[in-house]
C-alpha cells in the first residue's frame, strides 16, 4: 500500500515566508510530508513539478456570487460557475456574501444561501454576511448566534439604498462584534456626497459613464474611510476596509496603522490595471469599467503598488461582481438608458485575480514571491479564520496547492475564462506567468486547460476568529 496518495515533485515551493527546493506528500486530502527527495513508489499518484512554482491554493476573500438582483441586473455566477472560474485562475477558497436583503432576518439569509450553494462548488467555500438591518433582534440574537456558529465576519455598508447604515447603526454594530469576536469588514464611502454630486451632475446634463468617477470621487472614499477608522477606533475593535480605491484613501489607513490602530485592507486589481480614462470609451464600452469606488486618474494605480508592497493592505480581492451587459437581467437591459447611476456597478476578475497579480507584480518586481503568496492566500486565511488549514503549504494544511508555470505568456480573451459574464475589463492584457494546475484537497480540479473534479465536490468552512481580533486582544491585556 503507498504511503501517499499524491506526490508533488521537484518544484520548488513558495510560502509566505519561505521559498525551497521539496517535494510535498498528501494524504487524505492533507499535507501528510515536506522532504528534499521523496520516493515516487511511496505514491499512487506523481505529479511532475519540475521548473514549476509550488505556491498554497488562492483565498478570494471578497466576491459576489448568486446574490439578489441590484438594480435590476442579475450576478452571471453561481457557485458552479464561479468556482470553476475560481480554481481555473488558481483559487480554492472562496468566501462571497450571504446578503441580508430588507425585512428578511439574518440567519434566513445565511440558510437561504447555503441552499444556493450546495452541490455546486467544486472548490470550498464560506460565507461572510452582510448585516443591512442592524434591529434589536439581528444584534441582539442572530448576529452573536452565527458569528458563534463561525460566520465570523461580515460586512456594512455607507452607501447604497437598503444597505447604508448610519454612524449610530455602525457603532451598534462594531460594539457587537467585539463582545462576539466578529470582523468587521466595511464599504467606505460617503452616501451623502455622492447623493449631492450625483444631483449636480445630472442637473448638469452630465450622465455618462465619465460622471460616475466624479460622483464616487477620491474625497468621498477619503472621508468615509477615516469615519470608519474613527468610529471602530471609539469601540476599539479592528476594522477591515476592503476595495480601496485610491491613494487618498490608503493614506489614512496608513496613518491608523501609523498610531498603532488595528485597521487592515485590501485593493483589488481593476484599482491597479484600470482608470478613469476608461469610462471614456465610445457608448456602452464605458459601462463595462463601472465599479464603487471606481477606478482612479492613471496616476493613482503606482501607489497603491507602494502600499502593497510596504504592508498598508494586507490583501489582495477581486471583488468580482459578474454582470452581463447583454441580454435579460443585464446591465443594458435593467439599466434602459447609458446614465451613469442606473448601471448595476461591478466587474467580474475572479479568474484573473492572481494572474494579473504574477505577472504585473511577480514578474515586473513589484512584489516578491513571498509577498505574492501572503497577499493572496496566507493573510486571508489568518484574518478571516482559516489558517493554518488554508493558505499554506506545511504538514496537516489542506492540500490545496497551485502549480505556476512562471513563464507562460498568455493574452486574455474573454472566450478563455469559465465565468458567467460576458466580458472582461481585462481583454488583449498580454500576461506572464499562468496557473498550469490546481489541486483542491489533494484532487486536480484544473490541469492545462481542462477542469476536472465534480461540482459539489467543495467544503463548507466554519471559520475560527480572524487574527485580527486575537492580536488586538493580546495587545489589550
Amino acid at each position: 500500500m503507498a504511503d501517499f496518495d499524491l506526490i508533488v515533485k521537484d518544484g520548488t515551493v513558495v510560502t509566505a515566508s519561505d521559498t525551497y527546493a521539496g517535494d510535498i506528500g498528501v494524504r487524505d486530502g492533507r499535507i501528510a510530508a515536506l522532504a528534499d527527495d521523496l520516493v515516487p513508489a511511496r505514491a499512487e499518484t506523481v505529479i511532475d513539478a519540475s521548473g514549476k512554482l509550488v505556491l498554497p491554493g488562492g483565498i478570494e476573500a471578497h466576491c459576489h456570487i448568486d446574490e439578489p438582483s441590484f438594480g435590476g441586473a442579475v450576478l452571471a455566477d453561481d457557485f458552479a460557475s464561479g468556482s470553476v472560474a475560481a480554481a481555473c485562475g488558481g483559487t480554492t477558497t472562496f468566501i462571497p456574501f450571504a446578503n441580508q436583503v430588507p425585512g428578511q432576518s439574518l440567519r434566513q439569509a445565511v440558510d437561504d444561501y447555503h441552499a444556493k450553494a450546495r452541490g455546486k462548488s467544486l472548490i470550498d467555500y464560506s460565507f461572510h454576511m452582510i448585516v443591512s438591518d442592524p434591529n434589536e433582534q439581528v444584534l441582539g440574537q442572530e448576529l452573536p448566534g452565527l458569528l458563534h456558529d463561525g460566520y465570523t465576519s461580515f460586512k456594512v455598508f455607507m452607501t447604497y439604498d437598503d444597505f447604508c447604515l448610519d454612524d449610530g447603526e455602525i457603532l451598534s454594530v462594531l460594539a457587537t462584534a467585539k463582545r462576539h469576536d466578529g470582523f468587521v469588514m466595511v464599504h467606505a464611502e460617503n452616501d451623502h456626497c455622492i447623493r449631492w454630486l450625483a444631483e449636480q451632475l445630472e442637473r448638469a446634463g452630465r450622465t455618462e459613464p465619465a460622471s460616475f468617477a466624479i460622483a464616487h470621487g477620491p474625497a468621498v472614499e477619503r472621508e468615509a474611510t477615516h469615519r470608519a477608522i474613527s468610529l471602530a477606533e471609539i469601540v476599539d475593535t479592528p476594522v477591515f476596509i476592503v476595495h480601496v480605491s485610491s491613494a487618498q484613501a490608503m493614506e489614512q489607513i496608513a496613518w491608523a496603522q501609523a498610531r498603532g490602530l488595528p485597521v487592515y485592507a485590501e485593493t483589488c486589481p481593476q484599482y491597479l490595471f484600470l482608470s478613469a480614462d476608461d469610462f471614456k470609451r465610445e457608448g456602452w464600452e464605458g459601462a463595462k469599467y463601472l465599479c464603487a469606488p471606481p477606478p482612479r486618474d492613471p496616476e493613482n494605480p503606482e501607489q497603491l503598488w507602494r502600499g502593497l508592497k510596504n504592508g498598508t493592505f494586507q490583501l489582495i480581492s477581486s471583488d468580482h461582481c459578474p454582470y452581463r451587459m447583454d441580454g435579460p437581467g443585464g446591465r443594458i437591459e435593467s439599466a434602459g438608458e447609458l446614465h451613469f447611476h442606473k448601471v448595476s456597478p461591478g466587474v467580474p476578475g475572479i479568474e484573473l485575480r492572481l494572474p494579473l497579480m504574477f505577472s504585473e507584480g511577480v514578474n515586473k518586481g513589484r512584489l516578491d514571491l513571498n509577498r505574492f503568496v501572503a497577499l493572496t492566500a496566507t493573510d486571508a486565511a489568518k484574518l478571516y479564520g482559516l489558517y493554518p488549514q488554508k493558505g499554506t503549504i506545511a504538514v496537516g494544511s489542506d492540500a490545496d496547492i497551485v502549480l505556476w508555470d512562471p513563464d507562460r505568456r498568455v493574452t486574455v480573451r474573454h472566450a478563455m475564462l469559465h465565468d458567467g459574464a460576458d466580458y472582461t475589463p481585462y481583454e488583449d492584457f498580454d500576461l506572464k506567468g499562468w496557473p498550469v494546475l490546481t489541486l483542491s484537497r489533494g484532487e486536480i480540479v484544473w490541469r492545462d486547460g481542462t477542469v476536472h473534479g465534480e461540482p459539489g465536490r467543495g467544503r463548507f468552512l466554519k471559520r475560527g476568529v480572524s487574527s485580527a481580533i486575537r492580536s488586538n486582544a493580546a495587545q489589550s491585556t
